[in-house]
């Protein structure tokens, strides 16, 4: 009987039971920030611009024939 418990206490190969490892969390976390952070970037250096191309894109839709 405590051969049969021990067996079932005891993980077997490929279990994740003892594992420290969380994945790679911080992989994608610094992308996530750095992504962000090049948006802000991008939008401080360029916001004129980005504010005329997107008013010329839209009026040349809505403007017709």
């Amino acid at each position: 009987m405590r051969v049969a418990l021990a067996s079932l206490r005891r993980p077997g190969p490929g279990s994740d039971v003892g594992r420290t490892d969380r994945g790679d969390v911080p992989g994608w976390v610094l992308i996530t920030v750095m992504s962000a952070g090049l948006v802000a970037a991008l939008w401080v250096l360029a916001e004129d611009q980005l504010k005329a191309l997107f008013t010329d894109a839209v009026n040349s839709v809505t403007a017709g024939p």
